[in-house]
């Protein structure tokens, strides 16, 4: 029997004599028993028919369909032994879609919706899973457009089979023209869906001619197709224009929300319209944000006497028609009383306001005041002076470096610190940097991840510092809606970078109370999503615009830099062409990874291979021109020193080498004096890199 094509969708009818259709001729509907079938085809005999459904086709029972016969059996799986149970469960899969569908979108919960998801199973109705999803997003804003292209990129092949992907867009471009009804630009924005499919490879580009070729040509299904094609996939630079047509990750943020809460209760305090308060309420869409209206609306009350009845009145009536849950006013007062000393100093009676307003909302019925956190003084213990000092400073740095992008100065400033030599004071630093970092835009993001690759912090102190990052989840989730996602990603992305392993993961996630019952818990769970689902390696690196953003060339996952250095070092040492050498260094587009080059080249000297004054040219030059930094350059020869013990096993005189190359190194000018290789050895432990070198 000739094999068909997994990911598509065959118009041939095999009997029980194989015999063949031709593939041109015309097949009228479908009944849904044989599409049932396609399903469970598993539970049939091979003597039995086989089935193969397509859209628009029809499927007629073979010779062998006869409930006596001993190889007929019935259709099982889910048990459905007639087509009026198999109708009931799809009704009730599709009521249970709608429902996941409408909280993601409140929620923008990933591993909720994949849970949730494994556990309704029938992976066999999937199919309309994907086809709801769309359908409603492009109904929606772009925030929700783009929730929705995320979601699948995410699900796809973990949760839904990419059988059941493809037949989901199969239905979507096939009821084009229902959607149209109520959708007028449907053609579009579909087409930016199946243009967008493809990009993230969940759908295979030849998706586009086979339905083309099932479709009628006049149908809306065509022109959908035809656009993803000429309008999207076609046109220049195609990948990055289809994945920010929704805004992708910056389509909304924090600043954004909070910018228009301000704005909304200024109008309300100036036109006093209750009604339009409320209506703008609901436009953000954001129920589990509420708690930041409940905050700055008593903060301006605070601020302005005048407004303080009027702004109370709207928390208060907000609460009784069920906009504001009281889980989200407590929170709102909740973190009103963890500011209250900064707000004295603005606002000097800050703290005997706050008590009238906890005993007005308390006497009203709409804040349950015992679940409140004390408002005595003297409640928060000072912390030692040194650490404040150094958090100011870090603050600074950080902001500065945002500006500057110049991470040989943070590095400088830290290395000048006297402080910063302190394992505790060096993860508070990577948690304010990643902290600040998730409030702004991929830039930063990207920025950020960058200069956690250039500091080389010990991974024992970068382990510790998103261990801190986990544990204020819950309290960051307040200001920051999409911690899960940021924080997720940059947990994933020190994996792929390699300045954490795998495993610490796996310890963070065993210091986590209730895995996956807190915000610190979806974090870790996320992250590992992330590193399991295909291609990760190249989506982590480019989710920020990095992996040789330079260079504007695709990401590039670590061990894929490593093997191009390794191969423009053969390269240069047999032809000795130095300037092409510092151009394929410079093209690696990975400034903060220049130390793996001084590793390999130190290495390669070390094992005694040919020409080897040739690779202290290249160290030479490369430092000379400012291609490698002189913190690259130590990083490298401590790199080196780490894994002299490995080393050893092929080069028993590996060490007595090491140092020489550490004198010629220090000889040369790209060496500092104080290095000394006695301090690298034995700082295998603090796990910055234990590798040997390949």
């Amino acid at each position: 029997m000739k094999q068909t094509d997994p990911l598509s969708i065959s118009q041939l009818k095999l009997s029980s004599s194989s015999s063949l259709e031709a593939p041109g001729s015309p097949l009228p509907q479908a009944n849904m028993a044989g599409e049932l079938l396609k399903s469970h085809k598993h539970s049939l005999s091979p003597k039995d028919v086989i089935l193969i459904k397509v859209e628009g086709s029809q499927e007629t029972w073979g010779e062998n369909d006869d409930s006596t016969d001993p190889n007929y059996d019935t259709i099982e799986g889910n048990g459905h032994s007639d087509s009026t149970t198999f109708d009931a469960d799809l009704t009730e899969y599709k009521k249970k879609a709608t429902i996941i569908v409408e909280e993601y979108f409140s929620t923008n919960d990933v591993v909720s919706v994949a849970n949730e998801l494994k556990e309704l199973g029938m992976a066999e109705y999937r199919y309309y899973f994907v086809k709801k999803l769309v359908s409603m997003a492009m109904d929606r804003n772009d925030k929700e457009k783009e929730m929705a292209a995320f979601l699948l990129s995410t699900l796809y092949a973990d949760v839904i089979d990419p059988p059941e992907v493809y037949r989901g867009f199969n239905k979507l471009v096939a009821s084009a023209d229902d959607l149209s009804v109520d959708i007028p630009d449907a053609v579009d924005v579909l087409a930016v869906f199946v243009a967008r499919a493809i990009v993230d490879d969940i759908l295979p580009p030849a998706f586009l001619k086979k339905q083309m070729n099932l479709l009628p040509d006049e149908s809306k299904g065509v022109d959908v197709l035809k656009k993803a094609e000429k309008s999207y996939l076609a046109a220049p630079l195609h990948a990055e224009v289809v994945e920010k047509r929704w805004g992708g990750a910056d389509n909304w943020t924090a600043e954004d929300v909070k910018g228009r809460i301000n704005d909304l209760l200024k109008e309300y305090v100036m036109s006093g319209d209750k009604k339009e308060a409320f209506r703008c309420i609901k436009v953000l869409k954001v129920p589990f944000f509420h708690h930041e209206i409940v905050k700055r609306a008593l903060i301006m009350a605070m601020e302005r006497q005048k407004a303080q009845a009027k702004l109370l009145d709207l928390l208060k009536e907000a609460v009784e028609v069920g906009l504001i849950n009281t889980t989200q006013v407590t929170k709102g007062f909740s973190r009103i009383i963890d500011l209250v000393e900064d707000l004295s100093l603005d606002i000097p009676e800050a703290r005997s306001v706050l008590q009238s307003f906890i005993s007005k909302a308390a006497s009203e019925g709409w804040l349950c005041a015992s679940s409140l956190k004390s408002l005595s003084a003297g409640e928060k213990l000072l912390e030692n002076s040194s650490a404040n000092v150094f958090k100011d400073k870090a603050k600074s740095i950080v902001r500065e470096y945002f500006l500057s992008g110049d991470t040989s100065e943070v590095v400088h400033c830290l290395e000048t610190e006297p402080s910063a030599s302190s394992s505790q004071l060096r993860a508070i630093f990577f948690k304010y940097l990643i902290t600040l970092a998730m409030d702004r835009k991929k830039r930063e993001k990207e920025m950020a991840c960058v200069l956690v690759c250039s500091l080389g912090f010990p991974a024992k102190d970068v382990r510790n510092a998103f261990s801190m990052l986990i544990e204020s989840a819950d309290d960051t989730a307040l200001d920051n809606p999409v911690v899960v996602e940021d924080l997720a990603m940059f947990l994933a992305r020190a994996v792929i970078d390699e300045v954490l392993a795998p495993r610490d993961l796996e310890e963070l996630l065993s210091q986590t109370p209730e895995p996956g019952s807190t915000v610190g818990g979806k974090v870790i769970q996320t992250a590992k999503t992330l590193l399991e689902a295909r291609l990760s390696g190249e989506r982590i690196l480019r989710c920020w615009g990095g992996g040789g953003i330079e260079t504007k060339s695709p990401g590039c996952t670590v061990s894929e830099v490593k093997e191009k250095i390794q191969v423009l070092l053969e390269e240069y040492v047999s032809g000795g062409d130095l300037k092409e050498a510092c151009r394929c260094v410079k093209e690696l587009g990975m400034p903060f990874f220049h130390h793996e080059v001084v590793k390999k080249s130190v290495v390669r000297i070390i094992e005694e291979q040919e020409k080897k004054e040739r690779v202290w040219k290249l160290l030479k030059v490369c430092f000379d021109s400012g291609l490698v930094t002189i913190y690259q350059m130590t990083k490298g020869f401590k790199r080196v020193g780490e894994s002299v013990e490995d080393l050893s096993l092929d080069v028993p005189d590996a060490a007595e080498k090491f140092s020489c190359c550490v004198e010629r190194a220090k000889l040369e000018g790209f060496l500092d004096e104080s290095f000394a290789f006695e301090e690298t050895q034995g700082k295998k432990e603090n796990g910055s890199s234990s590798s040997a070198p390949t």
